[in-house]
């Protein structure tokens, strides 16, 4: 049973360490999409109302265990505080001088957020003795722990999974939200069902097609991850990206969907470019004939073409349950959005649940100017997400209770 805010009593005047993901894109300074921060701010509230002392941990990208100032959560710190319409103390370390200081200083309601865990090597070390040894100095600054960075509860680092062992655990009220709609997707959904997946790997993909194909009534291929598809029907494909050592795979999963009676769909044309470039020419193709262009094999493949649009968009608006994972093409060239753009129209005339399985997709529906409210959910979690929907078992989920 997943542990939950309840399971940690009275909270007022106790100090309270909130695992959030606060990994935001960034441009510089200037954080481009918010909507890790604003994930995170149901469970802030409730913990700010109830008169915890809060101090927030967070990772901002790949840091490499040391500090670095482009990965600093300063700019993160500055939009909490706008969001949550009061003062967010920023500490200059995570476990050093500073973090205590701040942590030390908080009176009830108060909220501090500490600076990037990835700037300590031990967050993300193999070895279980130097995990737990960061996860200890991190415990010292709190009397209890919230994990609600659902994002990365696949992994297994010291403020995900040791650090819920050595403190008193919950989880935050955005995993509960997480985990209720990803239960949806799995234990008897609504049907039709269709899943439609993108993005550049089929690779990333394999476990969760594998996983979902028994459950689905319709599985729609788009991305670069398409391209596998498209030569494993025998296709030639240019220049376009290829995962040739996935081709048997791939050849598999056609032939288990037609024993399965799902539309497995790939698309029927596309958008071939020149180049990879926002500027590039480009004209939409049969899918067979990718390379019949004056580019011939140095054609690329950047999208899927008008017909597939109006076929994948027709399925989704007449499913009753959709799950989506990875653009359509590369939507942050304006010529090469029209797939992703289509797909997410869709999605917003669906009359049943909705889910956008974060990462890319979550950035491209913003990029593209969709609101939030547009869909049922949006997940903060793209890896993690895939990984529950392959049946996989999270260690950040197995220390909060959840089997």
């Amino acid at each position: 049973m997943l542990r939950t805010i309840e399971s940690l009593g009275d909270l007022a005047g106790k100090r309270v360490l909130v695992r959030c993901d606060l990994n935001v894109p960034l441009d510089g300074t200037t954080i481009t999409d918010d909507g890790r921060i604003r994930a995170s701010l149901e469970t802030l509230n409730e913990l700010i109302h109830a008169g915890a002392r809060v101090a927030v941990i967070s990772h901002l990208g790949r840091p490499a265990g040391v500090p670095d100032s482009q990965y600093s959560l300063a700019p993160v710190a500055q939009r909490l505080s706008e969001l949550l319409g009061k003062p967010v103390v920023f500490a200059s370390d995570t476990v050093g001088a500073s973090a205590r200081s701040a942590v030390s200083e908080l009176a009830n309601g108060d909220i501090a957020i500490l600076e990037n865990l990835r700037f300590n090597a031990g967050e993300t070390a193999k070895p279980d003795a130097e995990r737990r040894e960061f996860a200890t100095m991190l415990a010292e600054l709190g009397d209890c722990f919230v994990s609600d960075g659902f994002g990365v509860v696949h992994r297994k680092q010291a403020s995900v999974f040791e650090l819920a062992e050595l403190l008193p655990s919950a989880a935050g009220r955005l995993i509960e939200s997480e985990l209720g709609v990803l239960e949806r997707l799995t234990t008897k959904p609504e049907k039709p069902y269709s899943v439609v997946l993108g993005g550049s790997k089929v690779s990333d993909k394999l476990g969760v097609i594998e996983h979902l194909l028994p459950r689905v009534s319709s599985l729609l291929i788009g991305g670069g991850m398409m391209f596998t598809f498209l030569a494993a029907q025998g296709h030639p494909v240019g220049a376009s990206l290829l995962e040739s050592d996935q081709l048997d795979a791939v050849r598999g999963y056609l032939a288990d969907a037609e024993r399965l009676g799902v539309d497995l769909l790939v698309p029927s044309d596309v958008v071939v470019a020149s180049s990879f470039a926002a500027d590039a020419d480009h004209e939409v193709r049969d899918a067979s004939a990718i390379e019949e262009t004056a580019w011939g094999a140095s054609g690329i493949g950047l999208d899927i073409g008008p017909v597939t649009v109006d076929r994948f968009a027709a399925i989704i608006r007449d499913s009753s349950t959709v799950f989506w994972n990875g653009p359509m093409g590369v939507f942050e060239f304006p010529e090469f959005a029209n797939g992703t753009r289509a797909i997410a129209e869709a999605l917003t005339h669906v009359d049943g649940l909705t889910v956008v399985g974060g990462g890319d997709s979550a950035s491209a529906v913003r990029t593209l100017g969709f609101a939030d409210s547009s869909f049922g959910h949006i997940s903060t979690g793209g890896g993690a997400s895939l990984e529950f929907l392959e049946g996989k078992q999270l260690p950040g989920l197995e220390v909060l209770g959840w089997q």
